[in-house]
C-alpha cells in the first residue's frame, strides 16, 4: 500500500509515549509504507486548533492525558461507549473529512481482563475516579459484572462517575480511601490512580488468590500494589497491556487493516527492554 499517510498520538506530557513503537512496527509488519506514527505535545486547550490545521494526510489521532475529553468534544461523530463514557482516546478522519471519536481503552480493558479469566458476575473495585476510572466503568458493563464499588478521595468524584455508570448500565456503589484495603477483596481490582496513591494499600489488602488485579501504571513495574497481589497469588494485567490493546483497535481503524499483533507487542516489549 503506498501514499503518505499520517497518525499522531497528542497529550502533554508526551515524550515518554511507547505508541510511536508500536504503531510504526505495525505499519512495518502490514506493508503500510507510506504511513508514519508519531508524538506531538498539546494540551487540551490547544488539541482543537490542531486538529483544524491538521490536513487530509492525516488517518487518525491517538489521545491521551489531558486531552480526551477535548478529543471527545471536536468531533464530528462519536461512538456509543465515547459518548457514555464522556471521553475519546481516538479520532479517526472520515474520507468526507470529518472526526470520528471512539475510545479503544474499553475494549481493551474488556480484552486483557477476559484474557486474565475475569467472567460475567464478577464483583469489581475501581480505585480512583478520574478519566480512566470512566472507561473502567465501562469495561466493568461490558465483562458483565454484577457490582461495581468505586473508591475514591474525594465524594464528590464518585458522584461525578455516576451518570457513567448510569449510561452504561452497571449498578455503582462508592467508598471513601480508607476503605480502599476493604473493598479491594473482590473478583477483580482496578487501579485507574496516580503513581504513589496505592502504594500504602499495598500491604492493608487481605489478597485474594482468584482475584485479577488491573494496574493502569506501567512505570517503575511492579508497583507495590501488583508487586503483593502477586505474591498473594493473583492474576495481575498492567498499563502497558491496555496500552497494546488499545492500540491494536486505534490502528485497525486508522488503517483499515488487521493488525499485526504480534509484530506489535514485540516492539512494545523490545522498547521496554531497553
Amino acid at each position: 500500500m503506498t501514499g503518505r499517510r499520517r497518525a499522531a498520538v497528542l497529550g502533554k506530557p508526551i515524550a515518554h509515549s511507547l505508541s510511536p513503537v508500536i504503531h510504526n512496527a505495525g505499519y512495518a509488519a502490514a506493508g503500510l509504507t507510506g504511513w508514519s506514527y508519531t508524538r506531538i505535545e498539546c494540551a487540551a486547550s490547544e488539541l482543537p486548533g490542531l486538529v483544524a490545521g491538521l490536513g487530509p494526510e492525516w488517518a487518525g489521532l491517538s489521545v491521551t492525558m489531558p486531552g480526551k475529553e477535548a478529543a471527545l468534544a471536536v468531533a464530528d461523530a462519536a461512538s456509543p461507549v465515547a459518548t457514555a463514557v464522556g471521553a475519546a482516546n481516538t479520532l479517526v478522519r472520515r474520507p468526507d473529512g470529518s472526526w470520528y471519536a471512539d475510545n479503544t481503552d474499553v475494549a481493551g480493558m474488556v480484552e486483557v481482563l477476559t484474557g486474565a479469566g475475569v467472567r460475567p458476575g464478577a464483583s469489581v473495585t475501581v480505585l480512583g475516579a478520574g478519566g480512566t476510572a470512566r472507561a473502567a466503568l465501562a469495561a466493568a458493563a461490558g465483562l458483565g459484572a454484577r457490582e461495581v464499588t468505586v473508591v475514591a478521595r474525594r465524594p464528590e468524584a464518585v458522584e461525578e462517575l455516576r451518570p457513567v455508570a448510569e449510561a452504561v448500565g452497571v449498578p455503582m456503589t462508592g467508598a471513601g480511601w480508607a476503605e480502599a484495603a476493604r473493598h479491594a477483596v473482590v473478583d477483580v481490582v482496578l487501579s485507574t490512580v496516580p503513581k504513589g496513591v496505592a502504594d500504602p494499600t499495598a500491604a492493608e489488602v487481605a489478597w485474594r488468590a482468584g482475584t485479577v488485579l488491573f494496574d493502569a501504571l506501567y512505570d517503575p513495574w511492579p508497583t507495590p500494589l501488583a508487586a503483593a497481589a502477586a505474591a498473594a497469588g493473583c492474576r495481575v494485567v498492567s498499563g502497558l497491556d491496555l496500552l497494546l490493546a488499545q492500540a491494536l483497535g486505534q490502528f485497525e481503524q486508522f488503517t483499515g487493516v488487521a493488525a499485526p499483533r504480534e509484530a506489535m507487542a514485540a516492539a512494545l516489549a523490545a522498547a521496554r527492554g531497553r
